[in-house]
């Protein structure tokens, strides 16, 4: 028997080029179990246990307590669902909020303007001594803001006033302002080709100076497009006269993880729309440290730990349909309550992830994964039996789903699939086996699929083959 992995597959394009197929809905975890050095697990489902006053557009863990902007209203979640009203911070639903907390305040960006929430008092209010407000972060006391264009600092002893000369500039490039982000007591602005960062120095005036050398060569698409990951900072873009990509960038360089395949996938979506409709956020999750970058049409996610331990870069994608891609129905996640809390950009659910299921929102979604490309030194060889080494019998009682597989000679069309029932509750000794399964003249890759009513854990797949000679 010859193991095949299955962490990521190939497939071929319209044009002369070889392409990465990533897991869909399935999540590869880097253990040494014996039959391999990793598995596949299927991704999280989303269990709804509350309702909102509107589409999900941002959330924070404050004082432990869940606050999410839903609509144009401001709210609390509560860990039995209750939704609380706190007041409206305008906006549209497509136009995703930024938060951020001081000692005292909640701030939040919403309809271009910086909100304060004192819940001491119970006040919301907008800030009217800045104007157009596109991001801003608390450091130092300070809450710095930008309007894409300037850099401004609120007053340190009232946050509703600015001082005249409270202004400044990330000039050592004349490109715009895309975002702030306060990491290690720095302020990183983050302009469209550049990276700029700032530190405190005090002053009368605007009290932070950008520090020489440490400036990033690359830039961010947007202002959702961006956060902090592994103590860096994740964005979307590059530098002047680049396509964009995603880096990692920190100590004035940035470290590109996004591969080929990811690159030729932003490729297909125009720089608005990135900047638009793109977030990225960060999830720390049982050893696994994931960059989710959400798409129009679908979410792929990138794995630190598993690309460290298993000494490849690990993406997957993620996909709340059951053919095709569509838009991933989870964003916003918020560590409280002991679980992740997640919005859904389509309705007015909150929910949490569960492992304990794969359906999102309670509908059923795919699953696919493939294997490289399996090469016989240019013969051929007769597929005698193909068994996919699972852990089964965690089905939904009352359930006996089918998984298919298919095989393609050319990477673009693939053969007739071939259904194995996977088994019952309980039934864990079922084997996954598909037996005479022809033939290669060359090469073949191997896809399985199958929905999320087939719960189940891939350890490896073993085939039996037998080389002809030519």
């Amino acid at each position: 028997m010859s193991t095949i992995p299955i962490v990521s597959g190939i497939y071929t394009d319209s044009g002369p080029d070889v392409r990465v197929a990533y897991p869909v809905n399935m999540l590869p975890v880097p253990i040494a179990s014996g039959a391999g050095n990793s598995y596949m697990r299927p991704g999280d489902g989303l269990v709804q246990f509350a309702t909102g006053p509107g589409i999900d557009r941002g959330g924070i863990n404050w004082n432990g307590v869940c606050y999410r902007v839903m609509g144009t209203k401001l709210v609390t979640v509560s860990s039995t669902g209750v939704v609380t009203e706190i007041g409206d911070v305008g906006g549209s639903p497509a136009e995703l909020v930024v938060m951020d907390y001081s000692f005292d305040l909640l701030g939040i960006v919403s309809n271009r303007a910086l909100w304060f929430y004192n819940p001491a008092t119970g006040d919301l209010q907008r800030n009217t001594s800045l104007g157009t407000v596109i991001d801003a972060c608390w450091i130092d006391g300070y809450w710095m803001a930008t309007d894409g264009k300037f850099l401004v600092v609120t007053d340190i002893l009232d946050p509703f006033a600015t001082l005249p000369f409270s202004y400044n500039a990330s000039e050592r490039d004349p490109d715009p302002i895309n975002a702030v982000i306060r990491l290690r007591n720095e302020v990183y602005a983050l302009n469209r080709h550049t990276i700029e960062v700032f530190d405190n120095i005090g002053g009368g005036f605007f009290p932070f100076a950008p520090i020489e050398g440490a400036q990033i060569q690359k830039g961010c698409v947007g202002v959702q497009a961006s956060c902090i990951f592994m103590e860096t900072i994740a964005f979307i873009g590059g530098g002047r006269n680049e396509a964009p990509g995603v880096y990692l960038g920190v100590n004035a360089t940035a470290t590109k993880i996004s591969t080929q395949e990811i690159d030729n996938l932003l490729l297909t979506y125009p720089e608005n729309d990135l900047a638009l409709y793109t977030k990225i956020e960060a999830r720390n999750d049982l050893n696994h440290q994931l960059l989710y970058i959400h798409l129009p049409d679908r979410t792929v996610v990138y794995d630190a730990a598993a690309s460290q331990a298993l000494n490849q870069q690990v993406w997957f994608t993620l996909t709340s349909t059951l053919s095709g891609f569509a838009q991933y129905r989870a964003r916003n996640f918020v560590w409280c309550y002991d679980k992740w809390v997640v919005g859904d950009p389509q309705s007015t659910a909150i929910g949490y992830t569960d492992r304990d299921t794969g359906h999102h929102w309670g509908q059923k979604v795919r699953w696919e994964f493939s294997t490289p490309i399996v090469y016989n030194q240019g013969n051929g060889a007769i597929f005698h039996d193909l068994e996919l080494n699972a852990l089964p019998g965690r089905i939904a009682l009352g359930f006996n789903p089918q998984i298919s597989t298919s095989y393609t000679i050319d990477g673009m069309s693939w053969s007739q699939p071939k259904y194995s029932f996977v088994g019952t509750v309980g039934d864990r000794r079922k084997r996954l086996c598909w037996r005479q399964q022809g033939f290669m003249r060359n090469w073949r890759v191997q896809r399985f699929q199958g929905d999320t009513d087939a719960h189940l854990s891939f350890i490896s797949l073993e085939a039996r083959l037998e080389p002809l000679a030519y």
